[in-house]
């Protein structure tokens, strides 16, 4: 089993997490509020909002890594170790040593149509688009590490997905208590991104020196210590 699946699960809950996506909960919950009429209605709701990032994250990735499938073959060590260089830039990013504009802005797309499961799954789709700027270090990672290893490529993305979800569907089941629940968060949210930084930071650098199937293969302690 490949232990970077779990890595890159973990890191889609810190990115629920973060200062990015944990303020919009109120939203989140107001909105999606407003298209049920029941607390099953509303989880129901929450789902197919997962279900919409989650295939469209998924497919991305599964796009890129079929059209990127044979360069990152062909040159696998050379992708391996610019993606590496990447995933540590974007892990510096993560930990707030510097600032890119880019990374700090989102689109928001207002959707609302008679069927509210349709409206919730392209809310999801929208969150996927409008928030992956927001979001755009640790997804960005993500991507560089399905990219250069393409046949993982669409299982990183979906892992990273479900990772981000799990919170979400949460949400769902506590309703109008969720806000108070991951309010409680909030104090811990500047830990939670120096998680997500260093988690990224140490792929970059397996990536960056050939040793990412040391995780793959759980012989990461044996290397340390050897």
């Amino acid at each position: 089993m490949d232990l970077t699946i779990y890595l890159v699960f973990l890191a889609g809950i810190l990115t629920f997490l973060s200062p990015c996506v944990l303020p919009i909960i109120p939203g989140f919950v107001g909105y999606l509020m407003s298209l049920s009429n029941s607390r099953k209605s509303f989880f129901l709701n929450t789902v197919f909002y997962v279900l919409g990032f989650t295939i469209t994250f998924s497919l991305l990735g599964l796009l890129l890594s079929t059209i990127f499938k044979g360069s990152a073959f062909t040159y696998q060590s050379i992708l391996s170790r610019i993606g590496g260089l990447i995933i540590i830039f974007f892990g510096l990013y993560t930990l707030g040593l510097f600032k890119i504009p880019m990374l700090e802005k989102n689109f928001n797309l207002d959707i609302k149509l008679k069927n509210s499961y349709l409206t919730s799954f392209l809310f999801g789709f929208s969150f996927a688009v409008g928030w992956s700027p927001c979001i755009g270090a640790v997804l960005g990672g993500v991507y560089t590490l399905a990219l250069t290893n393409p046949q993982s490529g669409f299982y990183y993305m979906l892992a990273y997905s479900l990772g981000l979800g799990v919170p979400f569907l949460l949400v769902g089941l506590l309703g109008d208590k969720s806000y108070k629940f991951f309010n409680k968060f909030k104090p811990a949210v500047k830990y939670f991104n120096l998680i997500a930084g260093l988690l990224l930071i140490t792929i970059g650098m397996l990536m960056l020196f050939q040793k990412l199937y040391l995780i793959s293969n759980f012989t990461l302690i044996d290397f340390m210590y050897s």
